[in-house]
């Protein structure tokens, strides 16, 4: 064969990547979006004939079939069945211009294009290099396509973001960096579908299943936990982290995706539900699915599937841990844009995916795409895990009393409504947006919501009682009855109470709380309190007991009485080190029977840490940021470090050993950064110290471009 010979190809990486959105990638490499026209220049040194035939061949995977969609052989100005086609545009002498137009369901990833030219009976051809293809939310043809373009400037090109966390009554704003084109992450995003267990079960099958926003997804929902595929992260709810970094301390996902892919893809410790969803809003962003994070607050892990929550309580208001259900203080998970030609068009739109490991789906730790029009509508039985997030936002909440002689007693408390201020970060700004009306109808029983709820149950087979009637395992049915003694609703207790925060607590200082009482009836009563505190996780999990009191407390006719109490530092202390949440509970029980169960969750609040940038930020100028801090407690603390971090200003995460701080000492830190991109950036500032839980904060930038 001839040899072709091409003395240079230009990729005309300025000009297609303002075309395709991809100018934000640190890449030197080609990176299309498909359904979308590009432009290559060739100079030859071999002479054309005018009546040569060129022919183009763009292959990706490892075994490029046709048949399977990852290979494509096109001619100059004829479309090809693939939906690949060329055309040639004028040019000056000893130059070609081609432009090359992918279609809007090619299967995204790494390509290789080559050329053959055929002249005569002589066949010659040349690689002309690679390129990466990526999602198109811009196409109106693209599964991804999304319309409004301020939402694609947010899912797709915002690399910073908020994560909303706490409670459903103190929500704070926590700073995410997603990071999705700084180097290395999309290399790290396309390593992570290569590396799944569908691609090393069957390569050549996956690669041409990657035209899909449904399957793409979900494989990764799988790869960002670590349980069934060596993924990037490996979760720990048990608050001991000594081997790992506590979830606590990520302040983004660049610095884990790349310790997974330099540590020869060995899972990253440790991480929680934030950690999992800020990690997977980078790969998809990367990939070009549009994206962003959400969070539930009370929400569900109902193992069962039934619908209902049980929590166990002991007589001293102990959680007892008998069985898997849990409500969380707030779970976090994703929402991608897509539409669903398996459901039906009325099934379009965002996506719930979960890649905390909770429980399996069809054999691997993965949860969703679930869309979010079937949750509200409580279409349970719809692709994929609906029935779980449908759970985890509706899901009824029950207490038991649970004495030592086995008998149990369905107890009296304010249900927290399960799946409340449903939270996401708003297009353009920080704000919060919430998005429950996207899960729910109304709540406080309105027909519409009654009914979905209604349908959920009959459609997983849970009987009203809250008993199942039938589970279906492979081959054999078993009949099991979940819950005894559902029917019995809590008897309303004569007595009402409330636990009041006399003050915001900020840690270092005792927490001073008071439990108000109250007899609803004109009887006089005595009342056995137990009140207990332990420090907890957001999944409300005890991981160490601070406080048991036990009160006797007689209440006249409709009488009013507070009970103060406090929680000293020193009793706290030692508990809270890598994290900041207490619950407080009060059992009330009177002589008649009935008893009321009292809770708070109390965060404690973070010293303030302020951050101040000296000068304007301009890209590619040196500008300096002074961080000052206190030290929050009475006693002196070493070993702290500070951290700084923010794509486009820091290549890597920036570490500064901080001097020891005296008793309630305030420091000052003062560092350089040097801005690389232009627009709005998200600076963050962590303080970490073994002492006591990190104190974080934020700052945004506005970048100019350069005079």
């Amino acid at each position: 064969s001839l040899a072709l010979k091409i003395a240079n190809v230009n990729w005309q990486a300025k000009l297609n990547k303002a075309a395709h959105h991809t100018s934000d990638y640190s890449s030197t490499e080609a990176i299309f979006r498909r359904g979308q026209a590009f432009n290559i220049t060739l100079n030859l040194q071999t002479t054309v004939q005018c009546g040569d035939n060129f022919t183009f061949i763009a292959s990706t995977g490892p075994s490029p079939e046709e048949s399977q969609q990852t290979k494509a052989i096109f001619n100059l100005s004829q479309k090809a069945a693939s939906g690949w086609s060329a055309t040639q545009e004028p040019s000056e002498a000893g130059c070609m211009n081609f432009t090359i137009f992918s279609p809007a369901n090619a299967v995204i990833g790494r390509y290789k294009l080559k050329l053959q030219i055929a002249s005569g009976n002589k066949v010659s051809s040349a690689l002309l290099g690679q390129f990466v293809l990526l999602f198109n939310p811009w196409c109106p043809n693209d599964n991804v396509y999304m319309a409004n373009e301020k939402e694609r400037r947010e899912y797709i090109l915002n690399d910073s973001g908020i994560i909303f966390q706490g409670l459903e009554k103190y929500i704070q704003p926590e700073a995410w960096n997603y990071g999705q084109f700084e180097e290395d992450i999309l290399d790290i995003s396309l390593a992570i579908l290569d590396r799944s267990l569908s691609h090393r079960q069957n390569p050549a099958v996956d690669v041409s299943n990657r035209n899909n926003p449904i399957y793409v997804s979900r494989v990764i929902s799988a790869m960002v936990n670590s349980n069934d595929e060596k993924g990037v992260v490996e979760g720990k709810w048990n608050g001991n982290y000594c081997s790992g970094t506590n979830p606590l301390q990520w302040s983004g996902s660049v610095t884990i995706l790349r310790k997974w892919y330099r540590g020869r893809y060995k899972p990253v410790r440790y991480g929680q539900c934030w950690v999992f969803a800020g990690v997977m809003c980078t790969v998809l962003r990367s990939l070009g699915i549009p994206t962003r994070v959400i969070t539930n607050f009370n929400s569900a892990h109902d193992r069962n599937i039934n619908l209902s929550i049980d929590k166990y309580i002991d007589i001293s208001g102990k959680t007892l841990h008998l069985t898997e259900d849990s409500v969380w203080n707030f779970h976090v998970w994703n929402e991608s844009w897509f539409i669903r030609r398996d459901l039906g068009s009325f099934y379009d739109g965002w996506q719930v995916l979960d890649a905390t490991p909770q429980e399996k789906s069809k054999g691997l730790y993965r949860c969703g795409p679930a869309s979010t029009r079937a949750i509200k509508e409580g279409d349970v039985n719809l692709d994929y895990d609906s029935s779980f997030v449908f759970a985890a936002v509706n899901a009824d909440y029950v207490t038991w009393i649970h004495y030592s002689n086995k008998r149990k007693e369905r107890i009296y408390s304010d249900t927290r409504k399960i799946g409340k201020f449903i939270s996401t970060k708003a297009v353009g700004s920080n704000s919060r947006v919430d998005v429950t009306a996207n899960y729910k109808y109304p709540e406080a029983g309105s027909l519409k919501e009654r009914w979905v709820y209604k349908k959920a149950l009959k459609m997983l087979g849970v009987r009203s009682t809250g008993k199942r009637t039938k589970i279906t395992r492979p081959r054999r049915q078993c009949s099991v009855a979940w819950r005894q003694n559902m029917t019995q609703p809590a008897q309303k207790p004569s007595i009402s109470g409330k636990l009041i925060l006399n003050a915001s607590p900020v840690i270092g200082q005792d927490i001073l709380l008071t439990l108000a009482l109250r007899n609803l009836i004109s009887d006089f009563k005595t009342i056995k309190v137990k009140l207990r505190a332990s420090a907890i996780l957001y999944t409300r999990k005890p991981k160490a007991e601070i406080l048991q009191l036990s009160r006797s407390i007689k209440l006249g006719s409709e009488e009013v009485k507070n009970i103060s109490f406090k929680i000293s530092y020193s009793q706290y202390k030692n508990s809270l080190k890598g994290d900041r949440k207490i619950l407080v509970t009060a059992v009330c029980e009177t002589k008649q029977g009935a008893s009321l169960l009292v809770e708070k969750d109390v965060v404690l609040q973070d010293p303030f840490l302020t951050i101040k940038v000296l000068g304007p930020t301009v890209v590619h100028k040196a500008v300096n940021v002074q961080v000052t801090f206190t030290n929050p407690l009475s006693e002196v603390v070493t070993d702290c470090v500070l951290r700084a971090e923010g794509s486009g200003l820091f290549k890597e995460q920036l570490r500064i050993n901080v001097a020891t701080m005296g008793p309630m000492e305030s420091s000052t830190v003062q560092f350089e950064i040097i801005p690389y991109k232009i627009g709005p950036r998200q600076l963050q500032v962590d303080l970490v110290c073994i002492h006591f839980s990190d104190i974080k904060g934020f700052v945004m930038l506005d970048v100019a471009p350069a005079q």
